[in-house]
């Protein structure tokens, strides 16, 4: 364990390097695509409610601008780190070109962890993010959108700041909005629904059928309680979420006869986490990943799968929600154990295409219905899933190197034409 790679960055490094390998493309490709365009490091100054001043080390780093401008969430976690910020702005890149919407990767961070703030030092804090970065941001430059530790209240007061900064309206800078702000429907569940809707297509592809199957959810946040939501309507039954609270740590419980969105939010809603479930039971982690089923969704953070956990995993098929979830070393075992692995970069894809939704609604000042957006979505990705399963075929490599060649080759062509290389 202590010699194993969990370095995101060296990850995604060595899965890009791979693909370009794969597809003979020139040396300059991996050159010009492993390191971010642009990053920014900067410190945020925040007056607090007791009258100190605390300074937060905020980043956003845009990888790539060939297809568009750099699209990608910010975070608020006590973990973020440079590295961390490059690594998710490098898979964004991809994930924008699998299912075909005309950005570059960008992300973003701050270093703090935002359930030990006041509601108005969070405010201060998410202003200044803006107020240290706008010159960065724009419609056409880099739109950033909520990720872990954020939500659309946090994209209110940033949008309200850079408005305020630049005199305009220009509601598309950022996504992940309220819909009485310039929101689109749809878009808090459609990680979740995207996942649900690839995990139906993998099954799909190896002759298997999702509804009956048994599956296992890591992490119920936002993505992981809407991958519950959407399973269960496509008829999964889930029998066993695990979720963190500050208290326990990392727990997980477990019921045969599956357990429900409705109960698991309820709980969620009343006890802050999941407990006094029916006929459930808590069990150990390492008796979640060893679970006899058909399915892991492994929505939490980065490396929540390291050789340790691959070592018990018995499932069949794992859908990557999270972005990073599984380690350069997990990988090779869960391909030598011949599991079937679907990357984030294609699984969690339904997120950003959403967010591209909103923005261009935003542009047009003109919105849809969530049936429509739901319907667009779906297409998207399972469009995206067909392409990245002929090159599969094809080329007879694995879901992630497969979902990495179809996204490269796209970047590269891009730069081609454009005299980058």
């Amino acid at each position: 364990m202590s010699n194993e790679v969990l370095n995101p960055l060296i990850s995604a490094q060595t899965q890009l390097k791979t693909a370009c390998e794969n597809l003979n493309l020139d040396s300059a490709i991996y050159e010009l695509l492993k390191e971010p365009e642009r990053v920014i490091e900067v410190s945020i100054p925040v007056k607090m409610d007791d009258g100190t001043v605390q300074v937060f080390k905020g980043y956003r780093s845009a990888h790539s601008t060939a297809v568009g401008p750099s699209k990608g969430g910010i975070r608020f976690h006590p973990q973020v780190n440079l590295d961390e910020v490059k690594t998710l702005s490098m898979w964004m890149t991809f994930k924008c070109c699998v299912t075909g919407i005309p950005y570059g990767g960008g992300k973003g961070g701050i270093a703090v962890d935002p359930s030990k703030l006041s509601q108005g030092e969070l405010e201060r804090l998410s202003r200044g993010f803006i107020r240290k970065t706008y010159k960065y941001l724009g419609e056409n430059i880099d739109i950033p959108a909520p990720d872990v530790g954020t939500n659309a209240q946090i994209m209110s007061w940033m949008i309200d700041e850079y408005i305020t900064i630049k005199g305009e309206h220009l509601n598309g800078v950022i996504t992940g909005k309220p819909i009485v702000f310039g929101g689109s429907k749809g878009r808090t569940e459609a990680t979740g629904l995207g996942v649900a809707i690839i995990a139906r297509e993998t099954f799909k592809s190896i002759g298997k059928d999702l509804k009956g199957s048994k599956v296992a959810v890591q992490g119920f946040g936002n993505v992981g309680s809407f991958v519950v939501k959407y399973l269960e309507e496509l008829g999964a039954k889930v029998v066993a979420v695990s979720e963190y609270h500050p208290s326990k740590g990392t727990y997980a419980i477990y019921k045969d006869s599956g357990l429900s969105f409705e109960e698991l939010s309820s709980s969620m809603k009343e006890h802050r986490m999941l407990k006094n479930i029916e006929n459930s039971k808590e069990i150990s982690m390492d008796d979640f990943w060893s679970l006899n089923i058909d399915l892991i969704v492994p929505a939490a953070l980065e490396n929540a799968i390291s050789a340790k956990e691959a070592k018990l995993i018995k499932a069949d098929i794992i859908v990557e929600a999270a972005n990073g979830p599984i380690t350069l070393e997990a990988d090779e075992i869960l391909n030598k154990e011949n599991i079937v692995v679907v990357p984030d970069i294609l699984a969690n894809s339904g997120g950003v295409t959403v967010s591209y939704f909103e923005w261009v609604q935003n542009l047009y000042g003109y919105y849809w219905e969530e049936e429509e957006i739901a319907k667009k979505q779906e297409n998207a990705m399972v469009t995206a899933f067909e392409n990245v399963l002929e090159i599969k075929d094809g080329y007879k490599v694995s879901f992630r190197e497969a979902t990495y060649m179809f996204s490269v080759k796209k970047v590269a062509e891009v730069m081609k034409l454009r005299g980058w290389y």
